[in-house]
């Protein structure tokens, strides 16, 4: 599933990407109230944090938002993940460094390309104490391909979904699909206790109910519109949680930031560049920062000059992505040549490492004097349109500095440039409506994916994809993709990303901007939880814990 941050975080009133609606916080104040900007090219990521000493009997955190629910199914939101998955666990399990192992499946086999059956894990207790069996597999995976369901959208390639043994559920596909363990990692995967789901009936996931869950915490408390506690759940199968008890509460902007100056609260995976902004050099705090699959990106549509891919390489040879960065988000994003960021790379990390660098003339840092002369010689033989350019935004920080620039960067060679902000409220439109974005040129967008592996993004490029606006149309590209989709060996799948990756850069079907990392911020007595977008779908607080034992 390949997501507009901003529709994740409207959803959430939290996270994308780990991650943001970009700039979600009270722009310009927040990005200018902590200490001075990051140097995007010196960030370095880090998937971990130094494991913790000891343990501790409580922990307050930051959401920048309720839950809305915590039935995954029925409410896809980032605040609710962020709280469930230290709660529910999953077939698979995303690690830290952003691989996929199998976790309540203890083993998986493919008697052929079509084929994946799945052992069950036993000696496995839902915080009810009842057993999890191949029954409630069996059943969790059956209600998240309802289409009504969130996750319907991973089940449309299987044929069949059948208990096989007494720990064993088989599963057979239409056609192969390299992706499908991976979306068992994610919210796909959830196992659910039947019996609970049952008893809550419409009210499963709502304050006053139980979880319906088998992971190291159990939930204990949901006061609405004040807090939520999970409690470590002794009956747990694997290794107690470091910290006992954690407390969520949720602000947001300035209150959010005076809650971890003041000691308040204990940290937060931080949704927006521009709240670690405000944060940094705080005392007492410490930011560490991960990858994630998310980016900033500018998504053209066919309306007007962007849709010849000339304009649209010159445009990105013109634009100062360093600049953006800087002004627009403290220093806490990368200047990026692709359009998903690292935490994607799940699985040949140096491969597609060394994909990204060769990419990056096409999408450099700065401009220098002959990527404008370039990019005016793509203009004029464009024929050097006229009419301007106009760039769909909203008037938080870090969108209206990269429109701003933009137009800037339109200026430099040649082109004009016009701006249409509309309210937050009404920007997630433009991504889910077309009559929305009828009237503008380009959109200042931002996305994530939520499995880490670059194909689960360039499927965004297919000639009937409803998100390739620009309407570029590719046989070969169409036909690559699809056969990376059905490429179970990593290796052999790798080399065909690689490929698909370079025509839809080269096309410019979308203009990368820059990788959003994770930031994580802590109170600097404590450490342990993942860095990285893991957070979003591993047990992050049973790894929180002291610095010292």
């Amino acid at each position: 599933m390949s997501t507009p941050r901003t529709a994740r975080a409207a959803a959430a009133g939290l996270a994308a990407t780990a991650l943001l609606a970009t700039a979600s916080c009270s722009g310009a104040d927040l990005a200018t109230t902590g200490g001075a900007p990051a140097d995007a090219a010196k960030l370095k990521l880090s998937a971990t944090t130094p494991a913790a000493k000891g343990t501790q009997d409580k922990a307050d955190w930051l959401l920048e938002d309720e839950p809305d629910s915590l039935d995954l199914d029925t409410q896809g939101s980032s605040a609710g993940r962020v709280v469930l998955t230290n709660v529910c666990e999953r077939l698979y399990q995303l690690q830290p460094d952003m691989s996929v192992e199998p976790h309540l499946a203890t083993k998986a086999r493919t008697p052929d390309d079509r084929t994946l059956v799945l052992t069950v894990r036993s000696g496995v207790t839902f915080h009810d104490g009842s057993k999890l069996t191949a029954d409630d597999v069996l059943w969790s995976l059956q209600r998240h391909a309802d289409p009504d369901m969130e996750q319907a959208d991973e089940f449309g390639n299987v044929r069949s979904m059948k208990k096989t043994g007494a720990h064993e559920i088989t599963i057979r596909f239409k056609a192969p699909d390299a992706l499908f363990t991976k979306a068992l990692a994610g919210d796909a995967g959830i196992v659910w206790n039947k019996k609970q789901v049952a008893a809550s009936g419409k009210e499963f996931g709502t304050p006053g109910q139980d979880d319906a869950c088998s992971g190291p915490y159990e939930l204990t408390k949901w006061k609405s519109g004040d807090s939520l506690t999970i409690e470590a759940y002794d009956g747990y199968w694997g290794k107690q949680p470091r910290t006992r008890r954690v407390t969520f509460r949720w602000a947001s902007d300035s209150a959010l930031v005076n809650a971890l100056k003041t000691g308040a609260a204990d940290g937060t995976y931080a949704e927006s560049p521009n709240t670690a902004a405000a944060l940094r050099g705080a005392k007492g705090l410490d930011q560490h920062y991960g990858p994630s699959t998310a980016s900033l990106a500018l998504i053209p549509t066919a309306r007007g000059g962007l849709k010849d891919p000339q304009i649209r390489r010159a445009l990105s040879l013109a634009i100062d992505r360093t600049g953006i960065a800087r002004s627009g988000y403290g220093g806490l994003v990368q200047p990026w040549a692709t359009p998903v960021g690292s935490g994607a790379w799940g699985y040949e990390k140096p491969r597609f490492a060394a994909a990204q660098r060769k990419l990056a003339a096409s999408a450099p840092a700065s401009p220098t004097a002959d990527d404008l002369a370039e990019a005016k010689r793509l203009v004029k033989s464009a024929g050097a349109p006229t009419d301007p350019v106009v760039i769909g935004t909203d008037s938080t920080q870090g969108r209206t500095v990269v429109a701003n620039a933009v137009r800037a960067a339109l200026q430099r060679i040649g082109l004009k440039g016009q701006i249409k902000t509309v309210p937050t409220a009404q920007f997630e439109e433009f991504y889910s409506d077309p009559q929305a974005r009828a009237d503008i040129d380009v959109l200042v967008g931002d996305w994530y994916i939520s499995k880490a592996d670059p194909m689960g993004f360039y499927d965004n490029g297919l000639s009937d994809s409803p998100n390739n606006w620009v309407g570029f149309k590719d046989a070969t590209y169409d036909k690559l993709v699809r056969r990376a989709l059905g490429t179970l060996d990593d290796t052999r799948r790798a080399k065909l990303a690689v490929d698909v990756q370079r025509r839809f850069v080269d096309a410019a079907v979308w203009i990368p901007l820059a990788q959003v990392p994770t930031a994580l911020v802590l109170n600097d007595r404590m450490t342990g939880p993942p860095a990285s977008q893991s957070y979003l779908y591993y047990p992050w607080a049973a790894e929180l814990g002291p610095k010292k034992g």
